[in-house]
């Protein structure tokens, strides 16, 4: 049977609806996003939080917002560390609860904007873009509160995302590769708009086995925006690089990991 004729097409626009995302992608979703791509830098990412969250021999709790199906949970997990979650999809969860080592990690199903988890972390993580899912400005805001709320005094709150190259300004559809390997390619389709700060994106899956076709609508922020938030929320800008690996940030990077620390008064 052809590609063609596998072909299957969903439709998911993201107004911070993290259920209608995993009833589309949950049961495949380590399938589309595999944690061993090379883009992804999941060892380098576990690493620098495991850093982060270590004060000398002393483990850290660790929350993350957007938990998923556990790329980064379960090996920071994995390494001793407490881990917690927090995800709108019970689908998604559910391919997390199904892999070995889950077990040890308190996930709770709702929207990290609001939802809680007991106790106090040292470190609290949204990765992968996630911080463009909730539609406007202010639960964007309210997310970083919710950080604050979560991080014991001095606790830091990790960030990545992705940043808009000079030629996608212009409002005109843009396309890149995103994902490239032997087995499946994912290319994006996007275009800003600059009145709404809005990216529509569209996320086609290219396999053996089919196309796959999402669409998500990001609610874009620049890294000075995103500090802004995190001043409102009680947070100061720590460091800033180009990648997982300490790379130095610069022009010329095409993403962000922002690491903000909780003001040790709040």
């Amino acid at each position: 049977m052809s590609a063609m004729r596998l072909r299957t097409r969903e439709r998911y626009v993201n107004g911070h609806d993290e259920r209608a995302y995993g009833a589309a992608v949950g049961s495949e979703y380590d399938v589309l996003y595999p944690a061993s791509a090379p883009e992804f830098q999941t060892e380098a990412a576990v690493a620098l939080l495991s850093e982060l969250a270590s004060d000398g021999d002393r483990k850290g709790r660790i929350l993350e917002f957007g938990i998923g199906t556990g790329r980064l949970a379960i090996p920071l997990s994995r390494r001793g560390f407490d881990v917690a979650g927090i995800d709108g999809s019970a689908e998604i969860l559910q391919q997390l609860r199904a892999k070995q080592g889950a077990e040890d990690i308190h996930v709770v199903l709702g929207d990290f904007v609001n939802a809680s988890v007991p106790g106090r972390f040292s470190l609290a993580i949204l990765a992968l873009n996630t911080i463009f899912a909730p539609s406007n400005r202010t639960a964007q805001i309210e997310c970083f509160r919710n950080a604050a709320r979560h991080l014991s005094s001095g606790g830091r709150f990790v960030v990545e995302a992705y940043l808009l190259r000079p030629e996608q300004l212009s409002g005109g559809w843009s396309i890149w590769p995103r994902l490239v390997g032997s087995e499946k390619v994912e290319m994006q389709v996007a275009r800003y708009d600059l009145a709404t700060n809005h990216v529509e994106r569209t996320l086609i899956h290219l396999r053996h086995e089919g196309t796959r076709v999402i669409q998500v609508n990001d609610c874009y922020a620049w890294p000075g925006e995103l500090d802004l938030m995190a001043q409102l929320a009680g947070f100061e800008l720590e460091y800033r690089y180009g990648d997982w690996a300490k790379k130095a940030f610069s022009n010329s990077c095409d993403r962000h990991v922002s690491i903000y620390r909780l003001n040790a008064s709040i």
